[in-house]
Formats: C-alpha cells, structure tokens, sequence
C-alpha cells in the first residue's frame, strides 16, 4: 500500500497457569506489530493482583527481558496501538487497567466506537473520572460501574449501548476474556496451547509463532470466557443490535485484501491465496499488454504473482522495500523528506528499463504517493506504467478502526477513474470491482463490511468523526446515516 492506511490495533491474550504468560504475550504481539507501531503494552494477573507495563514504541522496543520479569501470573492480555479514537501519547498507550464497583478489569481494544463521547459524558455525568482520551477506557468503564450481578448482565448492557467495532480481550484476577461486537467488524480468534493453555488472537499468525492450534474464530457478538475450569461461551444480547436490527456479520473487506499478514486464515480462508486471487480477477476484468509485472511490497506481492500467473506475463520483483524505514524515531531532515517515497522503496533499473510495467497495488487512498511511485518507475527506464489495483475505489472514511481519512481526502470521492489516471501519470488505471473482490474471498456476499467503497456502513455512523473528540473537541453528531453512494465512475481508464 503506498498511501499507507493507518493500520488498527493487535489484541492478545493467554490463560496459562504454569507458563510464562508475559513472554508469549510478547512473542504473540510481536507476531501482530503490522497491525499498530504507536504503543504497546501487557497486563498480567498472578490471582491476587494485576501487573501492568505500557510505553511508546515498538513491541521489541517497549519489552526487554527485565521488564518482562516485573510481570508475573498464569493469564495476561496485551496490545499493538494505531490510534483511531485518542491521541497517540503515552496515558493512551493499553491495555488500560480500571477498577470501579466491579472490581478490577484490564481491557485492550481493537475497532472504533463512534459513540464513545456519549458514553463517556453519560458515565460522567454520574461522577465516573477518566484517566485516558480513548473509547477502550470508555468500555472498562462502563463494564466496572454498570449495573448487573454478572459479567453476561454487563457485557449486554456493552453491546445494547456500544455503536462501533471492538474486539475485546480482558481480564480478571481470575478469568480471561475475548469479546466480539455483534457485528464482527473486527477479528479474533481462539487457540489451544499445549493442550491446557488458552490464546486469544487478532490473527491466527500469533498462533502460529506460538505453536497454538487453531480452534475457531469468535463469534460477532460472543463472549468467551478462560478460567480454572475451562472455556464458557455466551451471546449477552441475542440476535439483535444496540439499534434493533437483526445480526448479520460485517468483517471488514479490507483485513483480506490488506490489513492481515498473508499467513493469516480469516474465514476459514488463508490470505496469501485470497490475495493470488484478487491479482487473477484483476487481470480478468483489466487486462493489458506489458513485459513485466511488480507488486508494491510487501502487501501486493501476492497480487502480483496472480495477475501474472493469470496473464501469463512474467513476474519481476522491481521494486525493493526498506522494511526498517517505519521502525525508527529519527525523522529525515527536509531534504530526505522531499525525497518523500524513495526512503521506502528502490526501483530495480536492470528489471525495469525498456519495460512495460504492470504495477499491482491493493489501494490508493489519498493519492499522494503513488504519483511519486510512477515517476521513480518511469525515471528507472520503464516506456510504459499501468496501474492495477486489487480493491474497488475508496470513497468513504471508515468509522470502525482505521485512520484512513476524511472523504475530503480520498482521492476518489472527488475525482473520477480517469482524473486519477492522469494525477498519478499512469498509462491506465484498473481497479477491482466490489464483485470481483468480495469473491475473490471466497466468503458470502453480504457478510463483509464494505462500506468505505460503497458507502453503505452496516450500523449508523456520525458524518464526521474526529479521533481526537474524547479530548474535548470537535465532537460528532451521532447515528446520522451517511448519504447514499454516488454513481460508480468506470473502472478502468487509459491513458490518450
């Protein structure tokens, strides 16, 4: 992805009496920093008491072996931030640990509540103090103050009032928790570890690295529940949403066609052949005559090698990625900012001069960075560049998790296939139909979220939104349904 998306958030989560919960917590996040590089932290219990470490930074920045030490007990939860609701500053870095009439609860959190700022002045209002700007400590909350005798009683009043995405992990002095909102926007998964342990997982690749097995994905709006005498399911609230439509599954399109590691299973599916097939359905509805063709690394690699197994064009790595440009602190000075994408990328001359390129990408979201990618492939020698993309064009904002932008700034709610054609001075431009990417899947249509390219969002949503609201500003009106999508502009447009 060149107009990079601000990724979501990684949660984890392991009951483990015996092991050493912090450490697989961290191998497991480590596992999930693509989904967040802001802030990451753990939570532990040893039964009578929570242990807890947060910072700035990358997973392998926060943790060192003496601060995993500080960190006892048989269950823990942990957390990779990208911030969507708060800032990214450190009182926001989760899991966040509150206590109230409840006791006490360690929570972590990956979506976005559109309504958190109502929640949070109704909580106020009834003398709850926040510590943090983020809708997570929002649902901690509201889950330690909220009336109920159990956890089902409070976890139903979370989801009758909670209008957004969350999958959650908790937990307890004694028990481990993963929650799901009952629209699945977001994933989770369940593990078995050595045959007495538990994982919960934002993706099956932590499982993986863990050596977990793979036991099922939790279910849009279930509660599981890992304690000394095993695993206990629940659905708190039925077959009905907070509005009181019927629960349908909305998981997000793009964890397919981007956000989730290729070696991730989502749906029963494994990504990196999803991914193979999204390029093959490219070539079918655009194909184009050219020499080679190249992936953006790493995230249209496997597009890539699709759409030229498909056309029969040969498969060329052309550009090559410098995957440790996003994991420092030190800005580039201005003369290395103006320099802008060739810190990340560097085109292949050899592969490139005298060719005619087809460059597969999953996206293009502002616009900004894919002009600057044709010029550096045109500069290398390459007579012609055509652009194909492996999603339909993205015209709405997402509410649910990821910083993408507003609709004033995608590029493809204010111009047209062919005015994004010249803009990035591409030869053509190709993108995948809505059709073409949901079956590519291999999921049923209707059960995914597909609402940043078709503007239909399966829950009402603010017109606006401001991430940072819960600070004090800018906050949005709400269960205000978006107006209805424009007529779709053509999918495919050359270059005169």
């Amino acid at each position: 992805m060149l107009d990079q998306l601000g990724e979501k958030c990684g949660v984890f989560g392991v009951f483990a009496p015996g092991e050493d919960v912090a450490r697989l917590t961290f191998f497991g996040l480590h596992a999930l920093q693509h989904r967040g590089q802001e802030s990451a932290g753990i939570a532990t219990t040893d039964g009578k008491r929570m242990h807890l470490y947060a910072e700035m930074g990358l997973v392998s920045q926060v943790f060192m072996e003496e601060t995993l030490s500080t960190l006892p007990g048989h269950a823990a939860i942990g957390h990779t931030r990208y911030s969507t609701t708060g800032a990214s500053i450190q009182c926001n870095a989760q899991p966040f640990v509150v206590r109230g009439a409840h006791g006490e609860l360690a929570i972590a959190h990956n979506g976005n509540v559109v309504n958190a700022d109502v929640m949070r002045a109704d909580l106020a209002a009834t003398g709850v103090t926040f510590e943090t700007t983020t809708d997570t400590e929002v649902l901690g909350r509201l889950l330690v103050e909220t009336a109920g005798e159990t956890w089902d009683e409070r976890f139903a009043t979370l989801m009758r009032r909670a209008n957004g995405a969350y999958s959650l992990t908790l937990l307890t002095k004694d028990a481990l928790f993963g929650v799901r909102d009952p629209l699945g926007i977001r994933p989770l998964c369940i593990g078995r570890l050595n045959g007495s342990g538990w994982v919960f997982a934002s993706e099956t690749c932590a499982l993986d690295h863990l050596g977990a097995d793979f036991v099922r994905e939790v279910e849009p709006g279930e509660v599981v529940r890992i304690d000394a005498e095993g695993m206990h399911s629940s659905f708190p609230v039925g077959e009905t949403l907070p509005m009181g439509e019927v629960v349908r599954e909305a998981l997000c399109l793009f964890e397919f066609i981007y956000f989730a590691r290729p070696d991730s299973r989502l749906g029963g599916e494994l990504l990196h052949p999803v991914r193979m097939r999204m390029g093959a359905r490219l070539w079918g509805e655009h194909p184009v005559e050219a020499d080679i063709v190249i992936g953006v690394p790493d995230s249209a690699t496997a597009a890539a090698i699709g759409f030229a197994q498909a056309s029969g064009i040969p498969y060329a790595e052309g550009l090559v990625k410098n995957r440790y440009v996003g994991r420092t602190f030190i800005q580039p000075d201005q003369r290395l900012r103006e320099r802008g994408v060739r810190l990340k990328f560097n085109p292949l001359r050899e592969i490139l001069q005298g060719k005619r390129v087809v460059v597969v990408d999953d996206s293009i979201v502002r616009g900004t960075t894919t002009p600057r990618v044709v010029e550096m492939i045109r500069r290398a020698g390459a007579t012609e560049v055509h652009m194909r993309i492996t999603s339909p064009p993205i015209q709405y904002p997402c509410f649910y998790g990821v910083d993408m932008a507003t609709r004033g700034e995608l590029i493809a709610a204010n111009e047209s296939v062919e005015e994004i054609r010249q803009h990035i001075d591409a030869d053509s431009l190709g993108y995948l139909s809505l059709e073409g990417t949901v079956s590519a899947t291999g999921q049923i249509a209707g059960n995914q979220c597909t609402a940043c390219f078709s503007g239909q969002y399966p829950a009402a949503v603010p017109l606006q939104f401001d991430k940072f609201a819960l600070g004090g500003e800018g906050a949005p009106d709400h269960n205000i349904p978006v107006a209805p999508p424009e007529p779709a502009t053509s999918p495919l447009t050359v270059r005169a």
